[in-house]
């Protein structure tokens, strides 16, 4: 199993297999919003190979947001796939940006 740690907080949590990064960066007790319009944009800024690949919906919804780079991915769209270990940034109102 991977870990999963998020920044800026640097909490960590077991990043299980098939769960999506919404889900465990919540279970790790860090504010994000998910209002379905790109609130919960991401960089995973390691371990992209243990995260799914971006499918057509979520790139539509990125194509669409100011601020996006390649790190860049949607929590509820992106799932553990693997056992590399995975760091994310979580954007917006509650880390600060």
């Amino acid at each position: 199993m991977s870990t999963l740690t998020i920044l800026p907080s640097g909490k960590s949590i077991n990043a299980e297999v098939g769960k999506s990064l919404l889900e465990l960066i919540q279970a790790a007790g860090v504010e994000i919003e998910n209002n379905g319009k790109g609130s919960d944009h991401i960089f995973v800024q390691t371990g992209r190979k243990s995260v799914s690949k971006i499918a057509a919906e979520e790139n539509a919804k990125l194509d669409t947001m100011v601020g996006v780079g390649s790190k860049s991915r949607l929590a509820s769209h992106a799932t553990v796939t693997g056992e590399e270990d995975i760091t994310v940034e979580v954007l917006g109102f509650s880390s600060g940006l």
